[in-house]
């Protein structure tokens, strides 16, 4: 089993920026990509940034260019850098992590944490 505790959300302005940080704990080794995840009032869950252990990134094209994500193997933790909030922002994020475990899939989410971007 692995426990992935969410922090860093918040109010900000637009333009503003905030850093959401994951804490992974537990089976870590089972992991091979984590990833952020938001979910707006009344829409789906959707994927925002995504890195593998190997350190590749991918990110949907409305966070390009303002949104980072990166990970400390340190710390077990991954960071999403996000820059110029827009309120379209606006959603509850998910740490996400993904991979295999005996074989089998393994897909483990932390508990949100919200941002809302609003003057």
């Amino acid at each position: 089993q692995v426990q992935l505790v969410e922090s860093g959300g918040g109010l900000v302005q637009p333009g503003g920026s905030l850093r959401l940080s994951c804490a992974a704990s537990g089976s870590i080794f089972s992991i091979n990509t984590m990833g952020w995840y938001r979910q707006a009032p009344g829409k789906e869950r959707e994927l925002v940034a995504a890195i593998t252990n190997s350190g590749s990134t991918n990110y949907i094209d409305s966070v390009k260019g303002r949104f980072t994500i990166s990970r400390d193997g340190a710390k077990n933790t991954v960071y999403l850098q996000m820059n110029s909030l827009k309120p379209e922002d606006t959603a509850v994020y998910y740490c996400n992590g993904k991979g295999k475990f005996w074989g089998g899939p393994v897909d483990y989410w932390g508990q949100g944490t919200q941002v809302t971007v609003s003057s």
